[in-house]
């Protein structure tokens, strides 16, 4: 069975998504769409398929299976549900929308069409961190008691100077923690399980955009645990994603997407071997290694072929979206907020 793939979008992470793709066994590239329609020219040009100025043209395309998504943060959802609408499979780069709001339409979308919706957070995939999960669940790392996440990162002025969308809260959401945050975000909430109440503050100290480019939040877990998360696009001149997680048997340490320490009252086998490269760069937003990527398609591929579990579906990818919204209100109110009080589905 050939899964035929269309693309949503023709910016970097649409070419990512693209060699992903070339990649993956058993899916052919077929169809390209991006609101500049020369990207899209150029995309089918360099992978094959055929370009389309209008939208919905493209998702008329057949045969064509599925899309993934890559088109700016604020129109996910509306392009995911244009194509459910056509009896599309969809497969979303992160975030899976802005708000929950657009992301609950979208999931009743795909519910009523009856096709697969996924979401793209590659941590997933990373061999090391599912070895970390399997570890965390096995109750290795014992009662969770204490959580760093850093992403000090940093992204030049013209970054958002050439950019209509980034660091806006129409089409990005917000800034730091909306994009490059929600990654750890995921991450957190897949390893340790969901937080329940979170106090924020953020700032624009750099760069000339609407949205926040630093932040730092305080995280209370339903599990117990107490964390810290520090995100940033103004930490020149970038350094790696780093988190750490303590728990009354030891404390584990992750770089990138590997882990670099382990240290357990109780000694246990060592994570996967380092592959030599990571998914994404702390100084560039380009993501040059594309294996993460083609590992979350080739689970989407599975689902759809044989009805395997998807990394991420729709209603897991609405959870960090859900944090993040809360961090939000904290920053701008000032207060803590619960996220009890704004149960998700």
């Amino acid at each position: 069975m050939t899964v035929r793939i269309g693309i949503l979008g023709g910016g970097n992470i649409s070419d990512t998504h693209a060699r992903a793709a070339r990649e993956t066994a058993g899916v052919e590239l077929v169809a390209y769409w991006a609101r500049d329609p020369e990207k899209a020219r150029h995309m089918a040009r360099r992978y094959g398929g055929t370009a389309f100025q209008v939208l919905e043209e493209m998702l008329a395309h057949r045969p064509l299976d599925a899309v993934i998504v890559g088109t700016p943060s604020g129109l996910h959802a509306e392009h995911a549900r244009a194509a459910a609408r056509r009896g599309l499979h969809v497969l979303v780069e992160k975030p899976l929308d802005i708000t929950t709001e657009r992301i609950d339409a979208l999931i009743d979308e795909c519910d009523r069409a009856r096709v697969t919706l996924g979401v793209i957070f590659q941590d997933r995939a990373a061999p090391h961190l599912q070895w970390l999960k399997q570890l965390v669940a096995a109750g290795a790392l014992g009662k969770p008691i204490l959580v760093s996440a850093r992403v000090k990162w940093y992204r030049p002025p013209e970054y958002y100077a050439r950019s209509e969308w980034r660091g806006t809260w129409a089409l990005d959401g917000g800034g730091a923690l909306m994009n490059q945050g929600i990654h750890s975000i995921d991450l957190l909430l897949w390893l340790l399980g969901d937080v329940e109440r979170v106090y924020a503050t953020a700032r624009t100290a750099l760069h000339a955009i609407e949205a926040e480019d630093t932040a730092v939040a305080c995280l209370e877990f339903a599990g117990g645990a107490i964390g810290t998360f520090d995100v940033a696009t103004s930490a020149f001149p970038g350094f790696p994603r780093r988190v750490e997680l303590t728990g009354s048997e030891g404390t584990i340490v992750v770089e990138r997407d590997q882990v670099v320490c382990v240290e357990l009252r109780t000694p246990r086998a060592p994570p996967p071997p380092d592959e030599g490269g990571a998914n994404a760069s702390a100084t560039s937003p380009v993501v040059s290694d594309a294996r993460g990527h083609r590992r979350v398609l080739e689970n989407f591929v599975s689902a759809l072929r044989t009805g395997a579990a998807l990394l991420c579906d729709g209603r897991d990818g609405r959870r960090s979206v859900e944090l993040a919204q809360a961090l939000y209100r904290s920053a701008r109110t000032g207060a803590a907020v619960s996220l009890r009080e704004h149960a998700g589905r």
